[in-house]
């Protein structure tokens, strides 16, 4: 049953995991440990309630935990391995590059969407923490306020107000990354 889990929730708890961390090492670990709590709390769940909301609150708890413990920021290779099994363009394993190539896509558009990825994952990794596990939920997990709300054991009002300021404060770490004057190829403003 836990391998079942495991399965359905692996890509998007890791992809939440990752945005919420910025490393993909410490996604992976914690997605571990948060389901080996899984594991180990199961007597605890309430059925009556949604599976997902309860793991991305163990999972976001851990992550938490594991900020706290290592203050200091790392970054991520786009060149690092994905994971294993999966092989690159060039036959070796897989990258977050290879992954952000979409069919169809020329290499100057390839080129540009890995930038703007590159750019989202800085502007989110520089919020606080709370701004950026609130924003990662609704954005990114697509979670309701209500799933929100139980998911961080907050009232929904708080899940409102977190959400307006996490998109305000986006919003003020896009422009620093990526400043209103910087124009793309056609001259007009990126958005």
């Amino acid at each position: 049953m836990l391998e079942v889990l495991v399965r359905r929730h692996h890509d998007d708890l890791l992809r939440f995991l990752y945005r919420l961390t910025g490393s993909r090492t410490t996604a992976e670990d914690v997605f571990q440990e948060a389901f080996l709590q899984v594991h180990l709390s199961a007597g605890t769940f309430d059925a009556s309630r949604r599976f997902k909301p309860w793991l991305f609150t163990i999972a976001a708890n851990k992550a938490r935990d594991f900020l706290r413990k290592n203050a200091r920021r790392r970054t991520l290779d786009l060149d690092a391995p994905v994971g294993r099994g999966r092989s690159g363009g060039d036959g070796g394993e897989a990258t977050f590059v290879d992954l952000m190539a979409l069919d169809g896509l020329t290499p100057p558009e390839v080129f540009d969407e890995t930038q703007r990825d590159a750019k989202v994952q800085q502007a989110i990794s520089s919020m606080p923490l709370l701004m950026r596990e609130i924003l990662l939920l609704a954005y990114f997990q697509r979670m309701s306020y209500s799933q929100i709300a139980d998911a961080l054991n907050i009232p929904l009002g708080t899940v409102k107000s977190r959400l307006h300021s996490a998109v305000a404060a986006f919003a003020k770490a896009w422009n620093q990354v990526n400043p209103p004057e910087a124009t793309s190829t056609n001259g007009s403003a990126e958005p």
